[in-house]
């Protein structure tokens, strides 16, 4: 009898997803702090449903670049320590936020740091990918981000952003691509509003 409960326990142990498949905190926070310069594509899931395509820069620290496809044609800059949306229908003015009051600069930030107090409210996986649940501890009602990795290599693979208003997005990244031959004016909010206020490609 021994026998067989240590089988089945053992049986059990293999049947389940396990821990061991879930990257630890720190590896994944050094994974998001070695992100140099990349790019990749990346659908968007709105809260009602709809999807946007486009491509997405990250130059890290604190440098992120969202184009979207047409129809959509929007533009979404994160530099200067400013987010900036442009509306293609719009005068060329783009209606700017502290990056600081979005969860993005959670993972644009110098040093990311998952382990800091207060900062992950979840931390799950399985065999297919870990899930991070993070926030602002110093701003918790500023909303959270669902960080999404593949175990095999670590990769970020989503995320998940839920502001204030309980509104969620959704941004399924392809693959991260390294990419140094960037130029710097693709992240530059007051190059890109001077271009568009002028006329000028």
């Amino acid at each position: 009898m021994k026998h067989f409960l240590a089988s089945l326990a053992l049986s059990t142990i293999l049947a389940s997803p396990a821990l061991s498949e879930i990257v630890p905190l720190n590896t994944l926070s050094q994974y998001l702090t070695d992100i140099g310069t990349v790019e990749t594509t990346f659908t968007q899931v709105n809260s009602d449903g709809t999807l946007a395509t486009g491509k997405l820069y990250i130059q890290r620290p604190g440098r992120m670049r969202f184009e979207y496809d047409p129809p959509n044609n929007a533009l979404v800059i994160a530099g200067g320590s400013q987010l900036a949306i442009f509306d293609p229908v719009s005068d060329g003015l783009p209606s700017q936020y502290p990056l600081r009051q979005t969860p993005l600069h959670l993972i644009l930030s110098r040093e990311v740091n998952l382990g800091r107090s207060d900062m992950v409210v979840a931390h799950t996986g399985d065999d297919t990918a870990t899930r991070v649940l993070a926030q602002d501890p110093d701003r918790p009602e500023l909303g959270t981000i669902e960080l999404v990795f593949s175990s095999d290599p670590v990769e970020l693979r989503q995320w998940v952003i839920t502001d204030s208003d309980n509104v969620a997005t959704t941004v399924i990244l392809g693959r991260l691509t390294e990419r140094n031959d960037l130029s710097s004016f693709l992240f530059d909010i007051t190059y890109e509003t001077n271009r568009r206020t002028s006329g000028s490609n």
